[in-house]
Parts: structure tokens; sequence; C-alpha cells
């Protein structure tokens, strides 16, 4: 039940800075073409998610608790990757160029910033 808890705590927290941060970024674009919110999030949480699971790695402090509760949990809510789905086939009906564009920058900026997150580790800790 304690597990369940830290993954629903973090959801909690995760889904609500989804919102609020997609919503200003989204906002803040004045875009309605370009879902650059559901970019941002997906972008960031996969930053997160790629410095804790170093971290993890190394042994440096992430105990199974913080994996459930910030991994599981919030990023797990945070990122969009679904929203990301629903939006690039939304686009596809009217542009298929942005949907293009749309999976290549999550791709790319995603996979960067995992490996950037890996590589703040390795900086900080040298």
């Amino acid at each position: 039940m304690h597990k369940l808890f830290l993954v629903g705590l973090g959801g909690f927290v995760g889904a609500t800075l989804r919102y609020l941060v997609g919503g200003w970024v989204q906002n803040l674009s004045q875009s309605i073409n370009f879902p650059y919110g559901t970019l941002t999030v997906n972008v960031v949480g996969c930053f997160f998610l790629g410095l804790l699971s170093y971290l993890a790695e190394l042994n440096m402090g992430v105990t199974s608790e913080v994996r459930l509760l910030v991994m599981v949990g919030l990023l797990g809510s945070f990122t969009t990757y679904s929203t990301f789905c629903n939006e690039t086939i939304n686009l596809m009906q009217d542009r298929l160029s942005l949907a293009l564009l749309n999976v290549g920058v999550h791709l790319v900026l995603g996979l960067g910033a995992v490996i950037l997150g890996r590589y703040t580790v390795i900086a900080l800790w040298r």
C-alpha cells in the first residue's frame, strides 16, 4: 500500500505540473498550430528521467521509494507521450508536414535531454 501511495502522490504532483507548465508554455508561444506545451514537458521530463536514472545506476541515493515517487509517479504523469501521439494524429489530419516535424523534434530533443541529464550527473560528480 505504501508503494501505491508514493506512485499516486507523485502522479498527482506530476499531472498538476504537466497541466500548469504545458498550459503556460502553450499560452506563451501563442501558437494554435503546434503543441509547444507538450513538447516542453516531454523534453523537461526526459531530462530529469535521464538525470535520475543515471544517479540510480551510480547508486547515488535514488532509493526504491524515490524511484516510485519521482520516476514512476511524478515524471510518469508529467510527461505526456499519449497526448503527444494524439496531437500528432490530429496534426496528420490537417498538415502532414507539421505532424512529421512534431515527431522529429520530440524524438531528437527527448533523446538529447536524456543524454544531457546523464551527462549533467557526470559533470557534477567528477
